[in-house]
Order: C-alpha cells, then structure tokens, then sequence
C-alpha cells in the first residue's frame, strides 16, 4: 500500500487552496504537537489520562468493552447476531484504571471510550487546544481505548483526526471502491454507518476475493502523537490504536449545501423506488442520474432561459422549497 503524502506546517491557506481541492487523504505532519495535552502524552506513558482527569466532567462514561478472544476487533460476531463488544457504563476515574491495569497484559480486554463530545465533558479544553484549520463552531470529539481494531467504514462528513497519544494507523479507500470493501448491513451497523466484512489485519481472501483489487488502491498513514490526518469526504478508512493507550481528537464538517436533505436519505428511497426495476428500466434512471444529478453532461439546464429552469437550477430557496413538498406529497401518499 502506498504512503498517504506528507504535508509539514499546514496553515489555513495550504489547506484550503492546496491539500482539500486535491480530494485525498492527506497527513499533517506535527499538526496539534503544541497542544499541552500531547505534551503530556510525550511527558509519561500515561500522561494525556492525568491531564484529562483534572478536566473530565462527573459521572459515568459509556465505553465498549471485548473480550481477550476478540483479539481488538470490534465487529460482527460470526452469527452476525451480535457485536463482539458489549457497551457498558462507569466513571472515567475506573476506566482510566482499567486502562493502566491492562497496559503490561499480553492478550487484554478492548477498551474505547468512543465519539465522546468534548464540549459537553471536559471544560475549558477547546480554549486551550484549538484547531485552526477549521471554523470555531465545528465541534471535536475524543476517543480512547486501549489497542482497538476500528472496522473499515466512511463518514458522511469531511474529517481531521488528531493523535494526541499513542500511535495509530490508518488504512484508507476511495468511496469507489465500495464494491471491493464487501460492506455490511445497512440497518444494524456498530455505530450509524456500514462497515466492511472483511478484517483488514486478518482478510479471507477466499470469501472475499475482490478485496485484494481494494488493497492495490489503498493508501496508508501512521500518526504519531501531534500527527493529524486529514480524511476526505465518504473515503473508508480502517482505524488501528497500536499501544497501551491511545488517544484521538476528530473534528467532522460539511460546508457543502445543506438545505437539499441527506443524500442518505436520498439513496435510501432510490433503494426504495429504483432498484427493483427490470434491469432496462434501471439503465434509463442511471442515465437520467448521470444527467440530472451526477452533471455528467455539464449544466442539464444550460439550453433554457434562466426563468423556465425551474428545479433544475435548484439553488433558490422556493425551488428548494418545490421539490421539498413534491417529494412529501409523493412519500405521504405511498404510506397511506
């Protein structure tokens, strides 16, 4: 697998005109390395937990906890009727010391503190540990655990993820390669998106064959404490905590529109709608996708005066507003 490209003292400007417009996986080398806590992540093994617990709101944290056996994977158990971690609930002082007492383990329990929003449990945190990159209001989250195997997925967002302790690797593929990733179920999922079946540490390439063409496409970053990497809209990435304790700050955004609805959403009714047509039927409504939706032949409109485009233009709010109240009379009228 190839490296993700290095890029070394990121400003604002570089990322926004040089790094985002290339659409790719993208290490910032040494990003967050002043921010006090990976200072005390670099200071002592278990540094970074110190610096959180004088910080750390009172009362119980919602943690996933595997057993040995699970070797760190956090997945589908083999039946598929269960997830090979349970969640459970305690304050982070006991987690914390959890943590510490599996350190020196050969085969210990997984532990993750997972998605925890900052804001709401650790005060005064942002002030010190800003991100610059990114507008102020977009507000990180914190992950911690113990050597976790993340399954490959993607997120309908625009993501920087920050190492403040530990070292993790990620191993990450472009949204085209969905149908190599042999994705799991769309309505039981770990945590609200699909993963992939396959354990990247692990893969049965007999069961799973196509997955060795995702490999020749895969790109893979190691982050070291003060590390961030910058993940692309909808790319899969597998997620690796390598040491005793690991410790990650993510930021997720989306400045594209936001007044059209979720494109989930949409995909979602196309499931509905479209996909059990006959196969000809299917071909027309990819073409018209292609057109209409996908732009494929430039602008669909270009051809009619602005005030006859209607929908097609679709950036004004009444337009918006049209097909908003098309779509709930159609749906409405389906469910009765």
């Amino acid at each position: 697998m190839k490296p993700v490209r290095v890029w070394d003292d990121v400003t604002p400007e570089i990322f926004a005109t040089e790094i985002r417009p290339l659409g790719e996986p993208a290490l910032l080398r040494g990003m967050v390395r002043n921010w006090p806590i990976v200072s005390a992540a670099i200071d002592e093994p278990f540094g970074a937990v110190r610096y959180l617990e004088k910080r750390m709101a009172n009362g119980p944290l919602e943690f996933a906890l595997a057993p040995p056996e699970s070797e760190g994977i956090l997945h589908y158990r083999p039946d598929m009727k269960a997830f090979t971690y349970s969640k459970r609930q305690a304050p982070f002082a006991e987690i914390v010391a959890a943590l510490e007492a599996s350190a020196n383990g050969a085969n210990p329990a997984t532990i993750a503190i997972q998605s925890l929003d900052i804001e709401s449990h650790l005060a005064g945190f942002l002030i010190d540990h800003p991100m610059p990159l990114l507008p102020q209001d977009v507000a990180p989250r914190i992950w911690i655990g113990n050597r976790a195997k993340v399954a490959t997925h993607n997120d309908p967002l625009d993501n920087i993820a920050c190492n403040v302790a530990g070292h993790r690797r990620f191993t990450l593929f472009p949204p085209e390669q969905i149908g190599n990733l042999y994705m799991g179920p769309l309505h039981v999922t770990p945590a609200g998106t699909p993963i992939s079946m396959v354990h990247l540490t692990n893969p049965d390439l007999e069961r799973f064959p196509r997955f060795t063409d995702a490999l020749e496409s895969a790109s893979v970053a190691e982050l070291e404490p003060g590390d961030a990497l910058f993940i692309p809209y909808q790319w899969y990435h597998h997620v690796e905590a390598l040491d005793p304790l690991n410790i990650l700050i993510n930021y997720w955004w989306n400045d594209a529109l936001k007044d059209g609805g979720s494109p989930w959403d949409a995909m979602l009714h196309a499931i509905m709608a479209i996909r059990q047509l006959p196969a000809e039927q299917r071909r027309a409504w990819r073409a018209n996708f292609d057109h209409y939706v996908f732009l494929e032949n430039g602008d669909p409109g270009e051809h009619l005066p602005d005030f006859a485009r209607g929908i097609l233009k679709s950036s004004k709010p009444e337009d918006i507003d049209s097909m908003r109240s098309q779509l709930l009379k159609a749906l409405s009228g389906q469910i009765r």
